[in-house]
């Protein structure tokens, strides 16, 4: 199976990066149109994306300013059953985020601009994190 993988700095402590990728407040500003989410093991997350794209996962690892898994439970087609996941490791002033979307079914179109939007999402994560800058949801994947 495919598998998408992207490490990047962020100037920022592991405890910020956490909140900003498990909890609605931080997902809502660089990732969702809006969430609820429950951020603990086996917590349930509703992820809107707008009209017809209301999805659902659950939280597969939950270790506090470490790392984060979710599993996506009702999504598109491709992304049932595929895992989004952050590991973070703090060094200086940084925290490396090691991300990945992986178990995708195939390498199709679907695929191939997932991979684009998450780089240009995760550089949203980024910004919003060291500069506090916030993009409204439907200019994300034109900044």
């Amino acid at each position: 199976m495919p598998d998408i993988f992207l490490n990047f700095p962020v100037k920022a402590s592991a405890d910020r990066v956490f909140e900003a990728i498990s909890h609605s407040e931080g997902l809502d500003n660089w990732w969702t149109k809006s969430s609820v989410v429950n951020p603990k093991m086996d917590g349930i997350y509703s992820l809107d994306f707008g009209p017809s794209f209301n999805w659902q996962a659950v939280v597969t690892k939950f270790n506090i300013n470490d790392n984060f898994e979710l599993k996506m439970t009702n999504a598109d087609a491709d992304w049932n059953g595929s895992k989004v996941g952050f590991s973070l490791i703090n060094q200086d002033e940084y925290t490396w985020v090691n991300f990945y979307h992986v178990d995708w079914p195939e390498i199709n179109e679907h695929y191939k601009i997932s991979s684009y939007c998450w780089a240009m999402y995760l550089r949203i994560l980024k910004r919003y994190l060291e500069f506090g800058e916030l993009v409204a949801y439907e200019k994300r994947l034109e900044v």
